[in-house]
């Protein structure tokens, strides 16, 4: 007989689906503290290695308990000791935390380190507790100078606790801050509260994919009777988008067009604003009578209140995960939370609130399981970033949103930022305007912050031998202070990213790409092959600007220093790069590399965060007499568009190879004869073809639209990959994934709209690259 069908999805960092198993990371130059239980197994993992680990452990009398661990202190604990001093919030609490057990934060015990200098990436070691102790783990760590390779970075704690039946959810993070209150809410109940105006909410998914339903009323307002809560069509219509987000269109409105709270935080980004919360009929209408549900728990709540009782709540439903599909179908799934997200709002009145913590079990709407809800409020004296938040896979630990090293400077010129790829960066500026930045950079000199790229040091003598294999380009024709554009291919031809490599010795590489998994997959490669090479996360320590313009030489030649064994600003040639430092011999050290992303003749100029704000204010006080302006995201998407420069999730995804991104060039088949990944596949697709990287002109001023279809007759045969409409050109352009037999210069298409039958534009194929196409000014 045939066994019955079992699913068995992979969840990753799903706790429920390991119970007992708890994750937690250690920053890169910062600690982490974790209680353990008797019996209780730890293991800490050198994400990428080089990475040293200090470790202490603290009895219930805050005495050293290496032992329990099975370890002896034999260093000083002084990485530690420093931090704990720090005078920030977050080193305060761990202060105190320490102090409840009598630890004299001044006077360590010894530390052990758990590894030697060398350690490979994935290097681990497992303990387990014998008594309850407290463990505190370091990853050692200072501020890198841009042109050494010693960046601090992550370690991972992984603990199996001896007794999961006690621990069915996961335990609470740590809070923000010292929280005003704090409850939990069990499946299938509710709480009202109050919270004064400047005060913050914040709503935690516990075990995660657990929906909460969350309604506020004015408490002035209802004090007189009147019931004047946040309405969901309102909130929408003002932001123009389907729920608030942090940044500038953040505010929850109430049907007077007065807002309510804004968000200051969301980890997840995935909520619902058009339905209910779910009701008595939804479950009677599918047959279960007498179902708890989120909107009588609300009015119960809320009563005491003086609100009266609705068959239906027009909550917002943190967390619930639902699409307005292609038949106006509203449809839902499982949510997208995972243990302990959140979001946190700051109340802009006095309110009367309340939160549910959903009891739907009948479909995907919490997993199937509904657990807990956890609500913290804390007062308006404390400062919080505004933030989203990514992870670098499934199963990493959320990143919020950051700020650059130069955002001190670019918030002073405008408020229009945009979370791009983890970092604030300005969408465009006040007093310019996406127009007269392009223009600045066409015609004079543009500044932008471009520190959101990725950058990966590559270290070891099996460097080159790594990247020859994982890079489309000739990695041993690259010599010392070269850079080389590449793509990074999957085994089948898709790219995985594209990017810029410089080689910095003769061992020492940095890749310059747009996607955190590029150093994962390059630390897999690695690993896999056995190799001795180490790929470091460097992001966090450099950050860069781009100065793009035919004056930028003018401007960078007068504050760049080289000393005699690095080339000259003005002799630095394209795609080279020079180690230098700013204004004279004792300035700051950066690097400067004769690359860009605008078609103009233009550098990237690299520095550490803390020297950012001096290369900003040097590069802008130098421009002023040359015509400088800043430059945001929104004007040199105008400027790659016009010059044929392929962008991620746009040109190309992993299921273009580089021939139909229009980067053809940089898969090199004849003259690269050593293997890579995505050879094979690489040499069947590019002789036979299926699509190909256009250029279209269109006819009108009407504009195309990323993912808008292209027709010839009735048939599709393209995508809009990305448009504009060009100031210089004074035309509507667009980029085009084409089939092949359609790609004859001066062809006719047509860019479908609405339905992509009902409106079409006529275009017509050209090259790609509309601005510049010998290339002669960034070459000049």
């Amino acid at each position: 007989m045939n066994a019955p069908i079992v699913s068995r999805p992979r969840e990753p960092g799903l706790y429920r689906r390991s119970p007992g198993v708890e994750r937690h990371l250690v920053r890169g130059g910062g600690f982490t503290l974790v209680e353990l239980q008797p019996g209780d197994q730890l293991q800490v993992v050198d994400l990428e290695g080089l990475q040293p680990c200090e470790l202490l452990a603290f009895d219930a009398s805050g005495r050293d308990a290496l032992a329990a661990l099975g370890l002896n202190g034999r260093h000083s604990g002084g990485f530690c000791a420093a931090q704990l001093q720090r005078p920030e919030a977050v080193f305060a609490r761990a202060r105190q935390r320490l102090a409840a057990r009598g630890i004299d934060c001044a006077r360590l015990p010894a530390a052990a380190n758990l590894w030697p200098a060398q350690s490979l990436a994935g290097e681990q070691r497992r303990f387990t507790a014998e008594s309850t102790i407290l463990v505190l783990v370091g990853a050692p760590g200072e501020a890198a100078p841009v042109d050494r390779q010693a960046s601090p970075t992550d370690l991972a704690l992984s603990i199996q606790r001896a007794n999961p039946g006690l621990l069915w959810t996961p335990p609470l993070p740590e809070p923000l801050a010292d929280p005003i209150d704090e409850f939990s809410i069990r499946p299938g109940t509710a709480q009202a509260y109050r919270i004064a105006a400047g005060d913050y909410i914040q709503v935690l998914d516990v075990a995660g994919r657990q929906c909460s339903d969350f309604v506020a009323l004015r408490q002035a307002e209802l004090e007189r009777g009147i019931e004047l809560d946040l309405d969901q069509t309102v909130t929408r219509t003002l932001n123009g988008n389907a729920y608030p987000a942090p940044g500038l269109f953040s505010k929850f409105f109430d049907r007077q067009m007065q807002p309510m709270l804004e968000v200051v935080r969301d980890t997840v980004g995935r909520h619902d604003s058009f339905n209910l919360a779910c009701t008595a009929r939804y479950y009677e209408s599918h047959g279960y009578f007498g179902h708890d549900n989120c909107s009588d728990n609300l009015s119960r709540v809320l009563a005491e209140h003086g609100v009266q009782a609705r068959a239906g709540w027009p909550a917002i439903n943190f967390f619930f995960n639902t699409e307005v599909e292609a038949a106006q179908r509203i449809a839902l799934d499982e949510p997208w939370s995972r243990p302990g997200d959140y979001v946190l709002l700051r109340a802009l009145t006095d309110l009367v609130c309340a939160s549910s913590s959903c009891p739907d079990d009948i479909d995907p709407a919490n997993g199937w399981e509904p657990t807990d809800i956890h609500v913290r409020l804390y007062r308006a004296k404390e400062r919080f970033s505004i933030a989203m938040a990514s992870r670098k896979t499934a199963d990493a630990d959320p990143v919020l949103t950051r700020e650059s090293g130069f955002h001190s400077k670019t918030a002073t010129l405008t408020r229009h930022f945009t979370d791009y790829r983890g970092y604030w960066l300005p969408s465009e500026y006040s007093g310019y305007g996406p127009t007269e930045e392009y223009l600045a950079c066409r015609e004079q000199v543009a500044v932008m912050d471009l520190s959101a790229l990725r950058k990966f040091d590559v270290l070891g003598p099996d460097a080159e031998a790594l990247l020859q294999y994982c890079l489309t380009r000739d990695v041993k024709r690259l010599g010392i202070g070269q850079v080389v554009y590449s793509a990074m291919c999957y085994e089948h031809g898709g790219m995985l990213d594209d990017g810029t490599l410089l080689r910095l010795g003769q061992d020492n590489f940095r890749w310059i790409c747009g996607d955190d998994y590029a150093g994962i997959w390059l630390r897999e490669q690695a690993q896999r092959l056995g190799m001795k090479v180490w790929v470091k996360s460097a992001s966090e320590q450099i950050h860069n600007l781009a100065v793009q313009g035919p004056r930028s030489r003018e401007l960078l030649a007068q504050l760049v220093w080289t000393p005699a064994t690095q080339p000259g600003l003005e002799e630095l040639g394209w795609f080279r790069f020079l180690v230098g430092r700013l204004d004279g011999y004792d300035g700051c050290p950066i690097m400067v590399s004769r690359t860009g992303y605008t078609g103009e003749l233009g550098y990237e100029i690299w520095c550490h965060p803390r020297d950012a704000r001096r290369v900003w204010q040097r590069v802008w006080d130098l421009g002023q007499p040359l015509g400088i302006a800043p430059l945001g995201l929104v004007a040199l998407d105008w400027l790659r568009i016009e010059a044929g420069l392929i962008f991620a999730g746009y040109e190309f995804d992993d299921s273009t190879d580089p021939f139909e991104a229009g980067i053809g060039f940089s898969v090199p088949l004849k003259s690269k004869t050593d293997d890579f990944i995505g050879r094979e596949a690489l040499l069947r697709r590019s002789q036979y073809p299926q699509h190909k990287l256009v250029g279209l002109e269109l006819e009108g001023n009407e504009l195309a639209a990323h993912g808008d279809c292209v027709r010839v007759g009735r048939a599709q045969v393209g995508v809009i990959t990305s448009a504009c409409r060009s100031p210089l050109l004074g035309k509507s352009i667009a980029l085009c994934r084409l089939a092949v037999e359609h790609c004859e210069p001066g062809s006719l298409v047509q860019v479908g709209k609405l339905d992509g039958q009902q409106k079409r534009i006529d275009a017509r194929v050209g090259a790609p690259i509309f601005y510049d196409p010998e290339k002669r000014r960034v070459r000049g």
